[in-house]
């Protein structure tokens, strides 16, 4: 019979624990860590688009005495949600280096390999030249970070040439 070997995604926690370790001479030039107002303001915004679309549907079947409920149901839903995940949310950190940008579980990108980087309804998706994506989430604010790992690119641009 063959042997079943556990996925390695099971064995992620999130943290620190979790990132890869800065290279000889490495260093850190900026921390990227979620904002707690963003974060809930994402899961608003996430359950009144919920409801507008489920009392859309119910409207369209004829049940719109089933909105109230419907919509008590989806706000309550995603608040649940917030609340659970809050903890492996603000786990997350991204560190922008002097060569890479080093995110959580493993999660890593070669300055050079970068791309394109852009602001995505407030977070920040990163595009290797391999066609890997990376989104860094519930930012404050996008554009600073957008910045910030374009100016380390191009540093990193100059000093290899």
């Amino acid at each position: 019979m063959s042997e079943m070997k556990r996925d390695s995604v099971l064995n992620y926690r999130p943290g620190p624990a979790s990132e890869l370790a800065l290279e000889p001479g490495e260093k850190v030039s900026q921390v990227f860590l979620p904002d707690l107002r963003r974060y809930w303001m994402d899961h608003l915004v996430l359950g009144g688009l919920g409801a507008v679309l489920v009392s859309a549907v119910l409207v369209w079947l004829g049940k719109t005495d089933q909105i109230p409920v419907a919509i008590l149901a989806i706000l309550i839903g995603m608040a649940a949600r917030a609340a659970w995940f809050r903890s492996e949310a603000f786990a997350r950190r991204w560190q922008l280096t002097d060569r890479r940008l080093i995110g959580p579980q493993g999660k890593q990108a070669m300055l050079l390999e970068i791309e394109r980087v852009r602001s995505l309804i407030g977070d920040v998706q990163i595009v290797t030249k391999a066609g890997d994506k990376h989104l860094i989430r519930h930012l404050a604010e996008a554009a600073p970070v957008v910045a910030a790992i374009e100016a380390a690119k191009a540093r990193r641009a100059r000093e290899v040439r």
